[in-house]
């Protein structure tokens, strides 16, 4: 079962198979591999000891940052990545980044981005549309449109809490015009905008 993998200097941590949404461009679509010559599909959710546990195997000071992306939402299992937040800052001065459809406040019916306080130095939010309408369209996400504004809040709540917030698109997804719109946003909200490619 492949809880950490590498992904170019990076060390990722894949804690979850659940996901509120299914992206029509989710890599997890249609290959069970990402980066890895093993399946990010888990077995089951990992306890903090075993997640510690794969990083004790690791020599974490060889790469540069630690992210929280696998093949499910990472804030689905948010007590154990909290837990391994705080392990890791313990353990190296290195970031620890977040890679999140931004639907955390949704899943947990609460405000969740206090709690990345001084244990997240940066979020990845999936923005995918400035229009409600495409997003839900492309994303399909189990709460349906509101998703879309709780997504864009949870990016106006987070950057009062985590140093760098940036959110994204992917290329050929959505039209130019709809890029520029989202550049906007992201403007209006304090976060910085990413283009990112479509892994096929």
């Amino acid at each position: 079962m492949k809880i950490v993998y590498p992904v170019h200097t990076g060390l990722y941590l894949n804690l979850t198979n659940r996901c509120p949404c299914a992206c029509t461009f989710c890599i997890r679509q249609k290959n069970e591999k990402f980066y890895t010559q093993d399946s990010l599909w888990l077995e089951h959710e990992p306890s903090f000891e075993e997640v510690k546990a794969a990083l004790l195997a690791e020599d974490l000071e060889k790469y540069s940052e630690f992210v929280f992306c696998g093949f499910g939402e990472p804030v689905e299992a948010l007590d154990v990545l909290l837990e391994t937040a705080r392990f890791l800052k313990s353990k190296t001065s290195k970031p620890v980044r977040i890679n999140t459809n931004g639907l955390g406040n949704l899943i947990h019916n609460k405000d969740i981005t206090p709690l990345f306080k001084g244990l997240i130095d940066a979020l990845s939010i999936s923005l995918n549309s400035s229009d409600p309408d495409i997003y839900t369209i492309n994303c399909r996400p189990k709460f349906g449109k509101k998703a879309h504004e709780a997504m864009l809040d949870f990016a106006r709540k987070a950057v009062q809490y985590v140093p760098e917030v940036t959110m994204t698109t992917v290329s050929t997804t959505i039209t130019h015009e709809d890029e520029k719109a989202c550049a906007e946003l992201c403007k209006q909200i304090g976060a910085k905008y990413r283009i990112r490619e479509l892994i096929s």
